[in-house]
């Protein structure tokens, strides 16, 4: 068990993190997946900039100083912030007693029949009261369903087929298309009308073919927009 430490007055104790393993620098994840992820978290930071949130991927939760940390593939946090001095012990991974709640959002990519998605890490999350989880399989590992999404109601996950997370104001969605020079389906985050969150590629495909179009609505007008 992890020492605890007195922190004020008031008898509440939290772990000590220097006891705490926050990474152990093992690779593990494979192309597919990696580019996944990077999707999954760049598209947020991406399309979201006015508000406050924490996403990342492969960075381990803690939950309880009674267990290891679980690290999920992605995660999001609303309401929250990396401290500023990331490289102190305590602001390295996700310690929900420091962040004062766990992630909204949770999800796991399944690659193989090894990581029990839909057994012992579906358990963990429901502990840690997780708002969603959500289990992409792409290839099918664990049965027919290529997308489960779990809603934690009251101490419980019950599955669900809606794939607008009420909680968080946004949506989960299969999307076909091309990321970093791969054509593929994708897992994506999504509006409620249904576009996807874009990327920074994408944003800044779609603002130069803006410019292209007013710049040859300037030319018919016979105004050289390379002289403004």
């Amino acid at each position: 068990m992890v020492q605890e430490v007195l922190i004020n007055d008031d008898d509440f104790y939290v772990p000590d993190a220097n006891q705490l393993v926050t990474e152990n620098d093992t690779p593990v994840d494979n192309f597919a997946s990696a580019k996944q992820q990077r999707l999954l978290v760049g598209s947020l930071y991406s399309s979201l900039q006015n508000q406050t949130f924490l996403a990342e991927a492969n960075v381990g939760i803690y939950y309880t100083d009674l267990q290891p940390p679980i690290v999920p593939d992605v995660f999001l946090s609303l309401d929250v912030q990396v401290p500023q001095n990331w490289w102190e012990k305590q602001n390295r991974c996700y310690m929900v007693w420091r962040f004062g709640k766990p992630p909204e959002v949770v999800l796991e990519i399944v690659s193989n029949k090894e990581g029990d998605e839909l057994g012992k890490k579906l358990e963990i999350y429901e502990h840690m009261r997780a708002s969603y989880y959500i289990v992409y399989d792409p290839n099918q590992q664990l049965g027919e369903k290529v997308l489960r999404i779990y809603e934690l109601r009251g101490r419980r996950y019950f599955e669900t087929s809606e794939n607008w997370l009420e909680q968080v104001g946004l949506g989960i969605t299969l999307w076909e298309g091309e990321f970093e020079s791969r054509q593929n389906n994708w897992l994506r985050w999504c509006y409620q009308d249904g576009n996807v969150l874009s990327t920074g590629d994408e944003r800044a495909s779609i603002a130069e073919q803006r410019a292209q179009m007013l710049a040859e609505r300037l030319r018919a007008m016979g105004v050289d927009p390379d002289n403004l």
